[in-house]
C-alpha cells in the first residue's frame, strides 16, 4: 500500500493495484457558500491533476471534501463513490457513474478493493457523514479514513486496521465547541483498531488560509504529541508526518490471525 498526501484532505491511495483519489482540493480556491470575507483557502499553485484514477472517493458534500471546481476538471467518467451528500454533487456536475453509500453499505472496486461506509462527522442535526474502511481483498491490508475525527464505538468491531488516516490537531471554534477532534480521536482510534501507522489529515501543508473564521479558530496538539501519548501506553503504532506531494510506501507487515476465542 502506497499513500501521496496532496494536502488538507486530499490523498491517493495505492491499494491492491487500484489509484483512489480521495476528497480531492487540488484547483481553486477553497471557499464556503461563496463567503471569502468568511474563510478561504489558497494553494501556492495549482495542484496537476494524478493520472489514471480508478475511483474518487468523497466523505462529505461540502466544498473542502467534494471540491466543485476540481471535480469538474476531473475526468467525468471516473467512477465516484460517496456519501448521499457528497454523490449530488458529483451527479450535479455530470459524473456518469456515482454511487451514494450510506452506514454498512460496501462497495467493491474492480474485485480488488472493498469500501465500506461507516458513521463520521455529525453536521447538524441530522446528516452524518462518512467515514470509510478500505479492505485489499488479496493482501488483507486495511485504512481507515475519516477526516474530522469523529466515529462511534461500533467500529471496534472492524479492528484490527493497518492504517489509519485522522486529524491529530485538536481545531474549536468558541461557543461552538470542536469541529476537528484531533489528540483524543486519534488515540481511540488507536485503542480501537491497533493500528500498524497513523497518517495525520486537515494539516494546512502548503495551504495558506484567510477570513475572519481562522481569527476564531484555536488549535491543539501535533503528531509528535500523539506518538508520545502512543509509546507511554506501550504501543508500537508508527505515526507519520507525510510531506505533500511525496509517495510513501507504507511497509507494512502481514499480520497473523488470530486464535478464536475459546
Amino acid at each position: 500500500m502506497e499513500v501521496t498526501w496532496l494536502d488538507s484532505n486530499s490523498w491517493l491511495i495505492s491499494v491492491g493495484g487500484q489509484r483512489i483519489l480521495v476528497d480531492p482540493w487540488l484547483v481553486g480556491e477553497l471557499v464556503f457558500g461563496q463567503q471569502a470575507w468568511l474563510f478561504k483557502g489558497e494553494h501556492p499553485q495549482s495542484r496537476p491533476l494524478p493520472e489514471a484514477i480508478d475511483l474518487i472517493l468523497l466523505s462529505q458534500g461540502l466544498e473542502d471534501h467534494a471540491h466543485p471546481p476540481t471535480l469538474a476538471a476531473l475526468d467525468h467518467g471516473i467512477p465516484v463513490v460517496g456519501s448521499p451528500a457528497a454523490a449530488k454533487v458529483a451527479t450535479d456536475l455530470g459524473y456518469s457513474q456515482v454511487t451514494a453509500l450510506t452506514h454498512g453499505e460496501t462497495f467493491t472496486l474492480n474485485q480488488r478493493v472493498t469500501i465500506k461506509a461507516v458513521p463520521g462527522s455529525p453536521l447538524g442535526p441530522t446528516l452524518v457523514e462518512n467515514g470509510y474502511i478500505l479492505r485489499d481483498v488479496e493482501s488483507g491490508h486495511s485504512l481507515f479514513y475519516e477526516p474530522h475525527g469523529f466515529h462511534r464505538p461500533e467500529l471496534k468491531q472492524e479492528g484490527p486496521v493497518d492504517v489509519v488516516i485522522t486529524p491529530v490537531l485538536d481545531l474549536a471554534l468558541p461557543l461552538v465547541g470542536p469541529i476537528i477532534r484531533g489528540q483524543k480521536g486519534a488515540l481511540e482510534l488507536v485503542d480501537w483498531l491497533q493500528p500498524q501507522v497513523v497518517l495525520p489529515t486537515a494539516d494546512a501543508g502548503d495551504v495558506t488560509y484567510s477570513g475572519m473564521l481562522i481569527t476564531w479558530l484555536k488549535a491543539i496538539g501535533s503528531p509528535q504529541d500523539l506518538q508520545a501519548a502512543i509509546h507511554g501506553k506501550g504501543m508500537t503504532t508508527r505515526v507519520l508526518a507525510p510531506t505533500v506531494g511525496q509517495s510513501i510506501d507504507l511497509g507494512l507487515v502481514v499480520r497473523q490471525p488470530q486464535p478464536a476465542p475459546l
